[in-house]
Formats: structure tokens, C-alpha cells, sequence
């Protein structure tokens, strides 16, 4: 295999006011938790896989003692209002070659299905916990940024680059004709953040007009809350005992 190939399972009629939305690996593993929450809770059907030379030579082993190559795989939900291709993936490409020519193929296969708008999800650090996550984005055209604003969205306080597909699939598909965004989560950025994740997958909800149940996903974030909540305590401990001096030094020889 000398370049990346899309592998159709299933052959799919035109999209209905199609939209690509991907669930790839990222800053928090926001858009890997909300891509695969949709997929699980919509019941989506897997349509084809992506192959690519650029993701790292190595295959997984199955449960049943089978194998199969590292992929990213497409899913197809039809809605009333929009028809969604759900994008999750292993992996992402390696390099800055192989991440252009991924996402060539991904917004390529895109269009021919009749898509005409890419979100990407993932995440934006802070580098700190807030207890509500904001939704910020990035978009290719004022239409896009207008239409995002009224779920709530905020644009223009998002610093710095984006770094993989999350921003080279709306950039690129702009050269395409296509509507792009970038939706990013509000994250500390060191842990995953299913909170972060629930706020996108209820704003996806609301945008693209999907009922999604979001009761599963409020168990994971009630049980990670706990979690965090115990690792807050345990370093504020630490650094009051630190800072009173009642601290004890061991050695072990």
C-alpha cells in the first residue's frame, strides 16, 4: 500500500443535508469520548474504514486471536433534519505529510457522499479544572461563526494553533467549497475529560436536531468527578501540610 485508501463496506446514497463530524484522538480525548458516545447512543451503522501507510506499522490483536490493521472507521447515521458521517480513528496520521494526504482523502470521500459541512471536536487547555466547560470554535466563514453563535458558542478567545486534523479538515475543505469548524472543549488537558465531552454532545444535539440520551454519559461524569474531586483534595492536603511544616521526610536504604 503505497497511499491511504478508503474501504467501502457498504455503498451509501447521497447525504440530506450531510454533515462529517469527527471523533479522533486529541487534547483530552474530547472528540474520541463525543464521537463514540453518538455512534453507541444513535445505533450508526459502519460503512467503511481508512487505511493509510502513514499510521504506524503495527496491527492489533483481537479477543478472538484474530487481527486487524490500525484504522479509521465511518459511520452513518440518518436523522430528519441532517444525515451525519461520524468519523473515529485508532489514530492520527504520523507526519505533516501524511496528516495533508489523510485528510485529503477524508474530505474527498466527504464530498462525493453530497457533505457539505465538516465539524471537527477536540479539545481547548486551559491548563485548569472550571465547573462549567465553555465551547469554543474556529470556523471558515462568517455564515458558519453566525449560525454557531446562537448555540452558545464562543468565538475569538481561542489562542494559538491547531494542531492535526481537527484543523486541517475545515481548513482544507474550504478550498473545496465546503463549511468548516473546529468545536473544542473547554479541558485542563491532562486527564479525559467526559464532562467537556458531554457539553458538545449536548450542543450537537440541539444543532443538528438528534435526540441523544445523555444518561450514560452523566454516570461517566458523575464517577470522574469523584475522581478529580479526590485528587483536588489529596494535593490541597499536601500543600497545606507542606506549608505548615508538619511535613515528614522518610529514607529508605
Amino acid at each position: 500500500m503505497k497511499e491511504t485508501t478508503i474501504i467501502e463496506k457498504l455503498k451509501e446514497k447521497k447525504f440530506k443535508n450531510g454533515v462529517l463530524l469527527t471523533g479522533l484522538p486529541g487534547i483530552g480525548l474530547i472528540g474520541q469520548v463525543v464521537g463514540r458516545y453518538l455512534v453507541e447512543e444513535l445505533k450508526a451503522k459502519k460503512t467503511s474504514i481508512l487505511v493509510s501507510p502513514h499510521f504506524p506499522h503495527q496491527v492489533f490483536m483481537t479477543k478472538k486471536g484474530g487481527m486487524r490493521l490500525i484504522r479509521n472507521s465511518f459511520f452513518v447515521y440518518r436523522g430528519k433534519k441532517h444525515d451525519v458521517l461520524i468519523l473515529l480513528g485508532d489514530i492520527q496520521a504520523m507526519s505533516s505529510v501524511g496528516q495533508y494526504e489523510v485528510a485529503g482523502a477524508i474530505i474527498d470521500y466527504a464530498q462525493n457522499l453530497g457533505i457539505k459541512e465538516i465539524l471537527t471536536v477536540g479539545g481547548y487547555s486551559t491548563g485548569k479544572i472550571n465547573a462549567h466547560r465553555r465551547i469554543f470554535a474556529v470556523a471558515t466563514s462568517e455564515k458558519m461563526r453566525t449560525r454557531l453563535k446562537k448555540f452558545g458558542v464562543i468565538f475569538g478567545e481561542a489562542r494559538g494553533s491547531i494542531v492535526g486534523a481537527a484543523g486541517l479538515l475545515p481548513s482544507l475543505s474550504k478550498l473545496k467549497g465546503l463549511e468548516g469548524s473546529c468545536i473544542m472543549g473547554e479541558t485542563h488537558g491532562g486527564y479525559v475529560d467526559t464532562a467537556s465531552a458531554r457539553q458538545i454532545v449536548q450542543f450537537l444535539s440541539k444543532y443538528l436536531e438528534i435526540p441523544i440520551n445523555l444518561k450514560k454519559l452523566d454516570e461517566r461524569v458523575e464517577e470522574s468527578q469523584k475522581v478529580i474531586k479526590k485528587v483536588e483534595t489529596d494535593i490541597q492536603k499536601s500543600m497545606s501540610e507542606f506549608e505548615s511544616g508538619n511535613t515528614h521526610v522518610s529514607y529508605i536504604r
